[in-house]
């Protein structure tokens, strides 16, 4: 048995992360008293107890408990958005290329990836090094969530009061917090303009990249490129050419993938086949969090990946 501690586990994610480690059989979950979730040197007894510790904290708290994982040697597993494309740390998408597996299980520290920049990135990288697509296009990225990725305070809001939008567009500002992440691991020479919202369902997530080609490319080809390359993958899927997979048909609704650790990519062209939409369907709380966490445990621990990432 390996010991996992969760850092946070009253948080959304470490709930969910928590809850699937339950049903795990090689990992068994430790806890801090929650009288001293916040005494520094109880949380370095347990990180020291742990063959690995979980991070499912804001940001400026993970930075802390970074430090004293650092101090001890200990290894952690980074839920928030803080060490994502920080020197010294493995992204934690084991679906980035062919050494990313190896990568993770090797490292002592490594960063979980966003929801938002999974579907991205998965979209965007393969396509950038097939030469598909040009790593300096401008490009847009539209992507709706359930309320849960706002964490425990938008719950709160969307289920206690009346108090919340059907749909609400969020980070006009223009510099959300996973432009970094996008842009660094997609292999984009700049940042994309990125529109994220919110929706008045709990789960699940839908990631929008129109295109608009040049030259002899093919919407066909960027289908049979995406498809080529996850061919093997246990967790992404490739619908086929124009196929929308979804058992609400016409409609492409951010469903179905609830409580799973999957991710369905799909490219829908326009009838000249030169311009359209790579989409990315996932669970915010699944492959964008805590599914993508206990994926990560497994493959640092040396467990078979697909051992209780989903909740189904």
């Amino acid at each position: 048995m390996k010991k996992v501690f969760i850092d946070g586990e009253t948080g959304t994610t470490g709930l969910q992360v928590r809850e699937r480690l339950i049903n795990h059989p090689n990992i068994e979950v430790i806890s801090i008293d929650p009288s001293k979730k916040r005494d520094v040197e109880e949380k370095r007894r347990l990180m020291k107890e742990a063959d690995v510790t979980v991070l499912c904290l804001p940001d400026d708290a993970a930075v802390d408990s970074v430090i004293l994982a650092k101090e001890e040697g200990c290894r952690i597993l980074d839920a928030s958005s803080v060490h994502r494309v920080a020197e010294g740390w493995v992204y934690g998408l084991p679906e980035l290329d062919v050494t990313q597996r190896d990568k993770i299980k090797d490292a002592q520290f490594v960063s979980n990836p966003g929801c938002y920049p999974t579907g991205a990135v998965l979209l965007l990288k393969p396509l950038i090094e097939a030469g598909l697509l040009p790593a300096a296009g401008d490009y847009s990225i539209n992507a709706i969530s359930g309320y849960s990725g706002g964490g425990n305070a938008l719950i709160d809001r969307y289920e206690s009061t009346d108090n919340a939008p059907i749909f609400g567009a969020y980070g006009l500002t223009f510099n959300h917090k996973h432009l970094p992440e996008i842009k660094t691991w997609s292999g984009l020479s700049k940042a994309p303009i990125f529109v994220p919202s919110v929706g008045d369902f709990r789960q699940g997530m839908l990631t929008f990249l129109p295109i608009q080609l040049k030259g002899d490319v093919t919407m066909a080809q960027l289908q049979a490129k995406l498809a080529e390359v996850y061919a093997n993958d246990t967790f992404v899927t490739v619908n086929g050419f124009n196929v929308i997979a979804d058992d609400a048909a016409p409609f492409l609704t951010p469903h179905d993938l609830d409580n799973t650790n999957q991710v369905e990519l799909s490219v829908l062209s326009a009838p000249d086949n030169q311009s359209g939409v790579l989409v990315a369907k996932l669970d915010n709380l699944g492959k964008g969090a805590s599914g993508a966490a206990v994926q990560n445990l497994n493959i640092m621990l040396g467990f078979s990946e697909e051992i209780a990432v989903n909740l189904r």
